[in-house]
């Protein structure tokens, strides 16, 4: 590997890093770069992270944003929390892909949790994660941790009503993730989950995708009894918001409201975005997605 200063990637040229994503045509998000940290072409895809000026270390994987230090908080939290405060007691804990770790550091918040584990196709991610974005990979000294590398949709077609909780962490649509958007994978998921199991993924953007929002809540709303929309607001993902899709086994489930409680003291000391009022309003969405995505009458 050469040193940092002789590193080159094609997403970076006169200091700035450029997105290329194919999801969402027409616009691009780029940031200033201090110094390239890493470029390696693993198995599945293109990994890069750099150093910026303002957002600490960036993951970027086949041109597109992952994480980055300065607001990777948001989505992390925010699609871990809202499932587990509505699980009533969440002990065993599944993430699918997530390799950045930061999902698993806020599993593990959650004292209910005794058993907290990883599934995520690419080695690479874990192991850039480890050297470039220790806050977030600190989670895998915890012992309730596991980790397992593979595919998430086999993974799981070896599961059955184990786990309690199944977060998907996954990049879009396209590459190594494809296959998380499909019904099958939303029914081995329904699978693997015990009675009451809750389901929470990475659900693309309002202001960009609401076909395949609208589609993939289709066919949730045909597994689970319970299939809600939410969003939370970060900087560097397209268009400045990402949202997730939440089912529940349990007909009961309102995810618009939290099932267990922390007081306002344990929500400022162990959450930078997440609180129970935020929790409520993830769900209030404007009258184009309500409308975009209302289940369509029988």
């Amino acid at each position: 590997m050469s040193s940092a200063s002789q590193l080159t990637h094609p997403n970076i040229s006169n200091g700035w890093f450029r997105e290329t994503g194919a999801m969402w045509p027409g616009q691009s998000m780029n940031i200033e770069v201090n110094q390239i940290l890493h470029v390696e072409k693993s198995k599945f895809q293109d990994v890069l992270v750099f150093e910026s000026k303002t957002y600490g270390n960036v993951l970027v994987l086949d041109g597109v944003i992952q994480v980055t230090e300065r607001d990777e908080f948001s989505y992390q939290e925010m699609i871990t929390h809202p499932a587990l405060f509505s699980h009533p007691n969440p002990e065993r804990v599944l993430v699918i892909g997530g390799g950045d770790g930061g999902v698993l550091r806020e599993i593990i918040k959650h004292p209910q949790v005794k058993e907290a584990v990883l599934c995520d196709i690419d080695e690479a991610v874990i192991r850039v994660s480890k050297k470039f974005l220790p806050n977030m990979s600190i989670s895998y000294a915890d012992p309730k941790v596991s980790v397992h590398i593979g595919d998430g949709f086999e993974f799981l077609q070896n599961k059955r009503d184990y786990f309690d909780v199944i977060i998907t962490d996954s990049s879009d649509p396209v590459g190594p993730a494809e296959s998380l958007y499909q019904a099958r994978y939303y029914e081995l998921m329904r699978d693997a989950l015990r009675e009451g199991g809750i389901v929470s993924t990475q659900g693309e953007c309002q202001w960009l995708h609401l076909p395949l929002i609208k589609e993939v809540l289709t066919f949730a709303r045909e597994l689970f009894p319970v299939a809600e929309y939410a969003y939370t607001t970060i900087p560097t993902y397209p268009s400045g918001q990402i949202g997730f899709i939440l089912c529940s086994k349990n007909k009961e489930t309102n995810f618009k409201e939290p099932l267990r409680r922390m007081s306002p003291e344990q929500e400022l000391k162990l959450f930078k975005y997440y609180n129970a009022d935020i929790h409520r309003a993830a769900f209030v969405l404007p009258n184009f997605t309500r409308q975009a995505i209302a289940a369509d009458k029988a």
